[in-house]
C-alpha cells in the first residue's frame, strides 16, 4: 500500500488559499452585498473536520490575512474569525452530528456574529454606522454551506487529509 507522502496542510492551506482568492474578488456592488464569506466558511468547515490541525490560531491568521488582502483595519477580522472559531471548536463534536441543513443555520449563526464583532470593531474604531449590508452575507453563505460541505468533504477524504 503506497502512502501518501504530501503532508496534510499543503492540501488544507491550499483550500484556504482560494477561498481567500475568492473573498478579495472584484465584484460589482450588488454582488458584493451578497457575496459569501469564503475566507470564514472553509476555516469552519476545517475546524469541524479537523480540530485537531485547524484551531484559533489558524482562524486568527486567516483573518489577519484577510485584513492585509481587503485593506481593513488589523486584526479586526483577525479577532472576529478567532471568536467564531472557538465558539465552533468548542461544540465540533455535536456540530458533526448535525445534518448538513442545521449546520447550514447554524453557520449562518455564526457568521453573524463574525459580521456583528466586525461591526462593533469598526464602530468603535472607525465611527461607521449600521447597514444591513454588514449581515446579509451571513445568509448567503448558509445557502453556499450547502454546497461547499459536501466539496470540502469529498475533498478531505480524496486526498486522505487526517
Amino acid at each position: 500500500m503506497a502512502k501518501n507522502s504530501t503532508s496534510p496542510w499543503w492540501y488544507i492551506n491550499a483550500s484556504i488559499l482560494v477561498a481567500l482568492i475568492l473573498s478579495i474578488m472584484p465584484l460589482p456592488l450588488q454582488l458584493k452585498a451578497i457575496w459569501p464569506d469564503w475566507a470564514a466558511m472553509v476555516v469552519i468547515y476545517w475546524a469541524i473536520a479537523l480540530p485537531h490541525r485547524v484551531s484559533i490560531g489558524t482562524a486568527w491568521i486567516v483573518g489577519f490575512l484577510l485584513d492585509i488582502l481587503l485593506g481593513t483595519v488589523l486584526g479586526v477580522n483577525a479577532l472576529a474569525l478567532s471568536l467564531v472559531v472557538f465558539g465552533v471548536s468548542s461544540n465540533f463534536q455535536k456540530l458533526r452530528n448535525f445534518t448538513v441543513w442545521q449546520q447550514a443555520a447554524l453557520v449562518g449563526i455564526f457568521l453573524i456574529l463574525f459580521h456583528l464583532v466586525v461591526f462593533w470593531l469598526n464602530r468603535f474604531l472607525l465611527n461607521v454606522n449600521f447597514s444591513v449590508e454588514y449581515i446579509t452575507p451571513s445568509f448567503t453563505s448558509a445557502l453556499f454551506w450547502l454546497w461547499l460541505f459536501p466539496v470540502l468533504r469529498s475533498y478531505r477524504r480524496r486526498f486522505k487529509i487526517r
